[in-house]
């Protein structure tokens, strides 16, 4: 096997490799762009039009997605995977990987569309650098651009599979990708609103990307995610990387979809949320349940009918998103 195909290996022992170029026996192109970042270009005469950015490890605790994306670019390497799109492989924060941390000092999927330089740190300086590495990749014209940010959750979930679908002014969320996700075993999406500052929406709003952030169960060590299965997700992605995705369904029929009613910002230090530290994703709350409490008399009170809670974390930095109240939606008609 090529030794960039261990681009895991190299990123947890802090290696540089010493080549930053090597093919595979069909001629597939394998680059070494920077730490935990590898880009994989097929021959010519069997490129798919497709550009596919797979990112994981933005949250260094997540190991089941880079489990996954080892796999996969450990097969392209060793030749039992053949590429036929062009593959950026990414693993984004590869310090809080070494330590099992979610993130070091700031959470770096907080700092893109700008945040990055509202701050400082290396978690910031990476930031930027991900927007640089994924603008570069998705620069070429006329090609099909489609990311997938994969992740774990911090807690369990009602729902162990579901994706956020970004938002952007003037684009219309897609039935054919949403179809093509549940495809892949993605049980439920939740369609976003307004603009944010992740990754997916980073690469959905500023380079036209199809993209999504996956949520794949909850965040475990590595070497301890048997119980989550992606059996569907690595199937779907392997088909995607050779060429050979099977026609999805048009109808939409199994897979829920919600959208954001309300997000739960910290203003301050006396913030307080009031559920269970061991609450699940998308458990439902009753109306006139008083979620949280803030400074001023700050009160958030549940209203709306069927509504969920996602990302409940209290001890997120004051200004940012501490929770979030979803509700049963659809497309436009």
């Amino acid at each position: 096997m090529l030794a960039l195909g261990k681009l895991l290996d190299l990123t947890l022992a802090g290696h540089e490799p010493a080549a930053k170029v090597q093919l595979t026996s069909e001629g597939a192109r394998l680059r070494w762009l920077a730490e935990g970042v590898l880009e994989v270009t097929p021959p010519a005469d069997a490129d798919s039009g497709l550009d596919l950015l797979l990112s994981a490890g933005v949250h260094g605790n997540e190991t089941a997605p880079i489990e996954l994306l080892d796999r996969l670019l450990q097969d392209i390497a060793r030749g039992a995977l053949k590429p036929r799109a062009r593959l950026l492989f990414l693993f984004g924060n590869p310090e809080a990987m070494r330590r099992g941390e979610r993130y070091i000092e700031q959470d770096i999927n907080r700092l893109f569309n700008g945040k990055h330089e509202q701050t400082s740190g290396f978690e910031a300086l990476r930031a930027g650098e991900l927007e640089r590495l994924a603008a570069n990749f998705f620069s070429k014209a006329e090609r099909t651009r489609l990311h997938y940010d994969l992740h774990t959750a911090i807690r369990g979930s009602k729902i162990e599979q579901f994706a956020l679908y970004p938002w952007a002014e003037g684009r219309a969320h897609s039935t054919h990708e949403l179809a093509r996700l549940y495809a892949a075993g993605i049980e439920a999406v939740l369609l976003q609103s307004k603009a944010s500052i992740t990754f997916s929406s980073y690469t959905y709003a500023r380079l036209g990307a199809e993209a999504f952030t996956l949520e794949l169960g909850k965040a475990r060590p590595f070497g301890q995610n048997q119980v989550v299965s992606l059996d569907r997700l690595d199937a779907r992605l392997r088909s995607l990387i050779s060429g050979t995705e099977p026609d999805v369904a048009k109808s939409l029929d199994g897979l829920q979809l919600f959208a954001v009613a309300r997000e739960v910002i910290k203003r301050s230090d006396e913030f307080k949320l009031h559920v269970p530290a061991d609450i699940e994703n998308f458990s439902e709350l009753p109306q006139g349940y008083l979620l949280a409490e803030d400074i001023a008399g700050m009160r958030w009170v549940v209203e709306e009918e069927g509504a969920r809670l996602i990302f409940p974390n209290p001890k997120v930095k004051n200004g940012l998103r501490a929770a979030i109240l979803v509700v049963p939606g659809s497309l436009p008609a």
